[in-house]
Formats: C-alpha cells, sequence, structure tokens
C-alpha cells in the first residue's frame, strides 16, 4: 500500500511529503502512548495516533516508519511540520478517529506487524 492511497482510504489531508505519495508502506501501528509505538518498531511503517506533539515526530523517526497520520482531524503545528520534513515523513490528518483508520487500513490488508519472509 502506498502513502497515496492511505491519504484515500482515510479521507485525510497531506500535511507533508508531497514527493512520498508512491512510497510502499509495509504496516500499521495504532497508538497514543509513544513506548507502545516503540515496542512496535517496524520500518516502513504507517504510525496512527490522536497525540500532538513533537516527540511523535522524534517516535516515527525512531521507528523508521514513513508517515503519521494524526486521527480526529487533528493539525500539528508548523514546527512539527518542519521536523517532519526534515526526517524525510509524510504526514496526514485524518477526520476518522485512531480506530476507525486502523480498521479501515486493515479491511485493505495492511497488516498491523509484517508477516514473515
Amino acid at each position: 500500500m502506498t502513502i497515496g492511497e492511505i491519504r484515500e482510504i482515510l479521507h485525510g489531508k497531506l500535511l507533508a511529503g508531497e514527493d512520498m505519495l508512491g512510497e510502499e508502506v509495509l504496516c500499521a501501528c495504532g497508538a497514543d502512548l509513544m513506548s507502545d509505538a516503540l515496542a512496535f518498531a517496524h520500518e516502513k511503517a504507517v504510525l496512527i495516533t490522536g497525540l500532538i506533539n513533537p516527540q511523535v515526530m522524534i517516535t516515527a523517526e525512531m521507528l523508521d516508519a514513513v508517515c503519521i497520520v494524526f486521527s480526529r482531524g487533528k493539525q500539528p503545528s508548523e514546527e512539527m511540520l518542519t521536523l517532519a520534513r526534515e526526517a524525510g515523513l509524510a504526514v496526514i490528518s485524518t477526520p476518522m478517529t485512531t480506530y476507525t483508520s486502523c480498521g479501515e487500513l486493515y479491511l485493505r490488508h495492511l497488516p498491523g506487524s509484517r508477516q514473515a519472509d
């Protein structure tokens, strides 16, 4: 699944990463506790969260994520978007809840964790 497809599925607005719409995403993680997200730790993931603070960008970078989706229409600050651009992260805001966002992506076969090779 690509970042562009995620944006379409979640009826999201792309806030950063205009050049990344074709980037592949291998799995998803939905979390508001960044310690839970860090326990997930899969590269090429999308992090779906309702938490809006700079720690989310740092966590996503540590995860080697490629995209962050902010649920419930939340809008990150310009400072956060700058951090995302510097880290090479796409940022999407969706009106959906975290739960619904995860469900919509799972229904379309984006796993919650990478399958064994």
